[in-house]
């Protein structure tokens, strides 16, 4: 007998994590003959593949068979490949998306399961998102997951959508942009999204470090490329943030012209091109304060971070639009 449903879970060296997400959808309502879970190692770990073991022999042992498969990928290449390797591997005919550090509630299958009886094709569960105790301004951002309109960290797709589109974008091979890409995909094959609000899966915010938004700047390279691929969608269905951009630039260009000026001994035009970087600047450094108490650490990371935003935002920008050869600035 095949399953109704195919979980698939990418991972990446987080099997106490893994434990954790495997532990809850070991908990479904669901019986366990309707659906099966596929790990996609990213990191070929023998600790996840002995997690992956250990919880089969858990699950066997408390409550019955539950066919749970470890598959290896042979180097790391992204979780849209781990996803693509999972779901062409499955023998449901619903795939289930989630990822390794996230809590399917104990309905997550069977709240899906009458839509697609229904008829359904594909459809978005509901992300429930905590953050950590004393959350950082990258960590706020993190918020954004709450307003998503399509999350794979809790979505379902009929495994024959998954074919007519192709599949995740394995050229995004970093988390960031794969699922609007295939969500991007779905609406242009004329593939209906639904939303299945009772379908919740529970994501703790871990704490970033304070280099977090400067390291999430490269995430700017594969705006362009999704702004490539789906222009028209990009433009109505992603934030664009022009004034924020904007600044970026001027603070770049403005930081240029007072070091010119300044080089070729033209005074008014160092000090023009200083002024304009150091009032952008401050402003930068204000928006990014946190409400708490500040110590002198949290302002060398603030400062460190204001200043530092523009070029990198700017940096990335311009590579993924010269990468991907899109007028993407």
């Amino acid at each position: 007998m095949l399953p109704e449903f195919s979980v698939v879970i990418p991972t990446y060296q987080q099997p106490a994590l893994l434990l954790k997400c495997l532990d809850a959808l070991g908990r479904q309502r669901l019986q366990r003959n309707q659906f099966e879970i596929i790990v996609v190692d990213e990191g070929n770990s023998p600790e996840t593949e002995m997690a992956v073991q250990l919880f089969a022999k858990q699950v066997a042992r408390d409550g019955g068979p539950l066919e749970v498969r470890y598959l290896r990928q042979p180097e790391r290449r992204g979780l849209a490949a781990a996803r693509n390797r999972g779901w062409r591997a499955a023998r449901g005919h619903i795939i289930a998306f989630t990822d390794d550090d996230c809590l399917p509630e104990t309905e997550w299958l069977a709240s899906a399961l009458p839509y697609f009886q229904r008829g359904a094709q594909v459809m978005s569960g509901h992300l429930r998102v905590y953050l950590p105790n004393q959350p950082t301004s990258l960590d706020r951002t993190a918020t954004i997951l709450k307003r998503a309109e399509f999350m794979s960290a809790n979505c379902f797709c009929r495994k024959s959508s998954l074919e007519r589109v192709g599949g995740f974008e394995e050229a995004f091979d970093t988390a960031w942009r794969e699922d609007s890409d295939l969500q991007f995909k779905f609406i242009r094959a004329g593939i209906p999204i639904g939303k299945c609000t009772e379908a919740v899966v529970v994501h703790h915010i871990r704490p970033c470090p304070w280099y977090g938004l400067l390291r999430d700047e490269r995430n700017n390279s594969y705006d362009a490329l999704l702004y490539k691929r789906h222009p028209n969608l990009f433009r109505e269905r992603i934030p664009s943030f022009r004034r924020q951009v904007l600044q970026y630039y001027i603070s770049v260009i403005s930081i240029g012209m007072g070091l010119a000026g300044l080089v070729m001994g033209h005074g008014a035009m160092a000090m023009i091109g200083l002024s304009i970087w150091a009032i952008l600047s401050a402003d930068l450094i204000i928006r990014h304060l946190p409400p708490d108490p500040l110590t002198g650490a949290t302002i060398k990371h603030v400062v460190i971070t204001a200043l530092a935003t523009p070029f990198l935002s700017v940096y990335w920008r311009l590579y993924g639009a010269f990468k991907y050869r899109v007028l993407y600035l």
